[in-house]
């Protein structure tokens, strides 16, 4: 009888330790609670406690930004003679914009368009963040904001980062969201995204970040695109709204998808508008230093045709004529190591310092050349956004061909440089066929290019070509610089480095 009682007994405690245990452990599991400050400022929105089991919900963090996300109407009201459209880049990820219904055989002579997209609340006075094309050429702009409606003015645009920065007379002060640091971002990390897609307003989408530093080509100035990918739903009127992360905090703004694809977004990231938000604040405009170079990544092979240990700094390809760089004595070849004292690792950090710095502002350039570090100070120009074309001269004459490299060329006559308009200061050899197969092929050399040095010594004649390239040993690299004709009505040329290895 003892025996059966204290088995009871020892059952029971097991019980209760069990139960117990099992409590703390779902404990773990829980969200932690929506902490917002008295001014409305939403920190730390919510935080995550690492889980063994299952996804964490995601309902406490939208219920806390949404108040501080934003719908945007945008008003354009155009003239009736103005039925051309040019080539619009956001009609290839967002798909053919809707239009408005065509009228009968007569239209007015002023027409209204409406179309909307989303942003969100970054002070408590009204401030608000939105893309540039959201309001582009609008004539009237109105924020929603729950029940409520008010119009907005444009503090500030940038068409190169595609961010506008509004101003609404608020009777309160606003909930807002405190802007993160991109930076930090990982890939595979938690993000939401809020915004009003198809005028759905404030619908929740979420994912992870796919990717970063992507390049699309749809601004004007494509160096400075840096766009960070998601496969969270961003749809129509998706456009300017924040994506957040489980804090809170916006770590980049909704911009784009690829519309013949499934849940491929991309976002600007907030260490861009961090970077421009007090020219477009205090200014309207954005101005952006300028070095006066084309530049591009190293790989090991450059570094070891360079002569360094890793494929780490900016390779100059080309120095443009009257440039900061070109009066501070900065050479094409040269590869930028460090700048103001600071390390960079590649073309991004040097863009992204360069471009984050005024005009007139002097900066010191750490320059790899000839196996040695030198130093050149450079005053920062103002950078300016263009537009390029490219020609399409045609081959006319017979070629010399070297095999292994897959290439045709040959020798520029005067006749040559009249019949194709070549600019004057293009010398070398001139590119006019590459194979498929060709090792130049992999690193963009193409027909209508000109060789005009290999390995640092310049080349004129087809001879110096086959000189050059023949004296260099089986199994070292070889350092071609090439030039293109961009446009030949403005003479416009870039210039990079071609790097082969000689079988």
């Amino acid at each position: 009888m003892q025996i059966n009682r204290g088995r009871r007994s020892f059952t029971l405690v097991l019980v209760f330790v069990a139960t117990v245990f099992g409590m703390i452990l779902a404990g773990g599991a829980t969200l932690a609670p929506v902490s917002n400050a008295d001014t409305g400022q939403i920190k730390h929105a919510v935080s995550v406690v690492p889980s063994t089991g299952g996804l964490p919900s995601f309902a406490d963090l939208a219920e806390a930004v949404s108040p501080a996300v934003v719908s945007i109407q945008a008003t354009k009201i155009e003239s009736g003679g103005s039925r051309g459209r040019g080539a619009d880049p956001f009609e290839f990820f967002f798909g053919p914009r809707r239009r408005q219904p065509q009228e009968q055989q007569r239209e007015p002579e002023d027409r209204r368009s409406d179309s909307a997209g989303s942003g969100f609340v970054i002070s408590a006075d009204g401030l608000i963040v939105t893309n540039h094309h959201v309001i582009e050429d609008a004539t009237g702009l109105e924020v929603v904001m729950g029940d409520r409606q008010y119009a907005a003015e444009v503090v500030g645009d940038d068409p190169a980062t595609d961010i506008a920065l509004l101003k609404i007379e608020p009777e309160s002060e606003l909930d807002y969201l405190d802007l993160a640091d991109s930076e930090a971002l990982r890939v595979g990390d938690w993000i939401m995204v809020i915004g009003s897609p198809l005028q759905l307003e404030n619908s929740v989408s979420v994912g992870v970040v796919s990717a970063k530093g992507r390049a699309i080509n749809i601004t004007p100035d494509r160096s400075l695109e840096n766009f960070i990918q998601t496969d969270a739903a961003i749809n129509f009127g998706n456009s300017g709204g924040p994506l957040v992360n489980l804090s809170g905090a916006v770590v980049g703004i909704a911009t784009a998808i690829n519309f013949g694809a499934e849940n491929i977004g991309f976002a600007v990231p907030v260490n861009t508008l961090k970077t421009i938000l007090p020219q477009l604040r205090d200014s309207g405009s954005v101005k952006r230093g300028y070095l006066g170079v084309n530049i591009e990544d190293l790989d090991f092979d450059r570094a070891e045709a360079w002569g360094l240990d890793s494929p780490n700094g900016a390779l100059v390809t080309d120095v443009i004529e009257d440039s900061p760089s070109e009066k501070a004595g900065v050479r094409h070849g040269d590869v930028i190591l460090e700048v103001d004292g600071r390390k960079i690792r590649d073309n991004r950090q040097l863009i992204d310092y360069i471009s984050s710095q005024p005009p007139d502002q002097k900066v010191e350039l750490g320059i790899w050349r000839n196996g040695e570090m030198i130093s050149r100070e450079v005053v920062l120009g103002e950078r300016r956004l263009e537009g390029q074309a490219a020609p399409s001269p045609e081959e006319e004459e017979e070629s010399g061909e070297i095999e292994w490299l897959g290439i045709e060329y040959q020798e520029l006559t005067p006749s040559l440089r009249e019949t194709h308009s070549i600019p004057d200061e293009v010398e070398g050899v001139w590119i006019t066929d590459v194979a498929a197969t060709s090792p130049l092929f992999d690193e963009n050399v193409r027909p209508n290019d000109f060789i005009v040095e290999v390995n640092g010594a310049s080349i004129e004649t087809a001879a110096e070509l086959e000189s050059a390239i023949g004296g260099v040993e089986s199994g070292k690299l070889l350092r071609l610089y090439v030039k293109r004709i961009i446009d030949v009505r403005s003479g416009n040329v870039a210039s990079f480095f071609a790097v082969v290895r000689k079988p």
